[in-house]
């Protein structure tokens, strides 16, 4: 009876520090396996003054070095074309071309494309192959890249997004360090573009998510199993892309998570992976209104996880537990003196507790928030995003356990027994 009365009375206090422990061992361990370190960061090379005339003023030495094909998939891209393409026509790299797939556009895309071949100073450098059916059992991304890589020329292969722009130095930045540490795939992480409030608040949450489940200190372990590449900037040799059978293969050419899958392979095969930070030489607006965040996450989300179902049910239950109820201690402890007869958790001791789990949620999410420029009293949107995100996680796992699939980019994905995905 004693240890009855005993467990009544202690059992809030132990739910209530239990949950302390666990929230700030949860920001310190995902800070601790995030932060970067000085071999995470790409070394910038100084840009030089002309891009467009470099490969004049280098001589004959140019001819020496690897010529790389640059392939852009390209959806209905008439918004971020022209500032994609020009920027990779301007590379003050010597030896690159660049081919652009236009995937079925039913826009300006392709307008837009004719014009910068036409009249851009580099515009003998850049090319368009134009598909219009999609063949089953393929994903649009995995295919428009395969059939770029069937008409390429060069040695390495740089596969980039169409809402992507690049400083002059990137890819001579990029390449010069891929070979010089032998890398096989070499990736850059991006600086992220959030100019309205629903990116501020969002994107934060969605890159903590990802870095818990990818760290990069990981991901460039070859003794780790963990993989993934970013799919805005991927820089491969082309000799491993082929050996690999590239998106041609049956596990490939479906995925949604083209970069993911294919650093996997990649890595499996004993290949060098190497994923490093890129901030200032690559810069990407994913996203430009709250609807397109839900959706470009909605996508990813179930697809993207590592995991498992159940992992995948830890976290949609998870995440409001480390980003919601910190903020709710006080109501608890109320809560807990009304409804018990004895044994409530004193208002003193609640705010002890949120105090020391709202400040290690926010001095998290500063940190993160500094990491991707974004100010940092958007830490506060924290349960506000957190609560959207398990929307989102909810509606992506529903989707695809109801069989509904992945609507993308004008597509419907169904998975179905004989082919993993496969397009309507």
């Amino acid at each position: 009876m004693k240890k009855y009365n005993w467990w009544r009375q202690s059992w809030p206090r132990i739910l209530l520090w239990s949950h302390v422990i666990s929230v700030m061992s949860f920001y310190l361990i995902n800070w601790w396996r995030t932060a970067p370190t000085e071999n995470d960061a790409v070394k910038i090379l100084a840009a030089k003054k002309n891009a467009q005339t470099a490969s004049k003023t280098n001589g004959a030495s140019s001819a020496e070095k690897p010529l790389v094909s640059i392939i852009v998939p390209a959806r209905d891209e008439e918004r971020n074309i022209r500032r994609c393409v020009t920027s990779l026509l301007e590379q003050d790299y010597e030896r690159f071309e660049v081919i652009v797939v236009d995937d079925g556009s039913t826009d300006k895309t392709g307008e837009i494309l004719n014009e910068l071949a036409a009249t851009h100073p580099q515009g003998k450098r850049l090319w368009t192959l134009r598909l219009r059916d999609l063949p089953p059992g393929w994903a649009g991304k995995p295919h428009a890249i395969h059939m770029g890589t069937q008409e390429v020329n060069g040695t390495w292969l740089l596969f980039t997004d169409a809402d992507t722009w690049h400083a002059p130095n990137a890819l001579r930045s990029a390449l010069t360090q891929a070979i010089e540490e032998q890398a096989d795939l070499f990736t850059l992480g991006s600086t992220q573009v959030l100019p309205d409030f629903w990116n501020k608040t969002l994107m934060p949450v969605a890159f903590m998510g990802v870095s818990m489940l990818y760290p990069p200190r990981l991901v460039n372990d070859p003794q780790s199993h963990v993989a993934v590449a970013n799919g805005q900037y991927i820089l491969l040799r082309r000799e491993v892309y082929e050996k690999l059978g590239g998106y041609a293969r049956r596990d490939l050419r479906s995925t949604l998570l083209d970069d993911r899958d294919l650093a996997r392979v990649v890595k499996e095969n004993g290949f060098k992976l190497r994923f490093v930070d890129g901030r200032g030489l690559l810069h990407v607006q994913m996203y430009h209104s709250f609807d397109e965040i839900w959706r470009g996450w909605r996508k990813n989300a179930y697809l993207g996880n590592r995991g498992g179902i159940l992992f995948f049910l830890l976290q949609l239950i998870g995440l409001p537990m480390i980003s919601l109820v910190p903020f709710l201690w006080p109501l608890f402890a109320w809560a807990s003196r009304k409804l018990l007869p004895v044994g409530g958790i004193g208002a003193e001791e609640a705010g002890v507790a949120m105090g020391l789990e709202v400040s290690s949620l926010l001095a998290y999410r500063s940190w993160l928030n500094k990491q991707i420029d974004v100010p940092w009293y958007y830490a506060f949107t924290q349960p506000l995003a957190a609560l959207i995100f398990d929307g989102i996680l909810g509606q992506s796992i529903w989707r695809i356990l109801t069989h509904k699939g992945v609507d993308w980019r004008g597509r419907q994905y169904h998975n179905e027994k004989e082919d993993p995905l496969v397009t309507k």
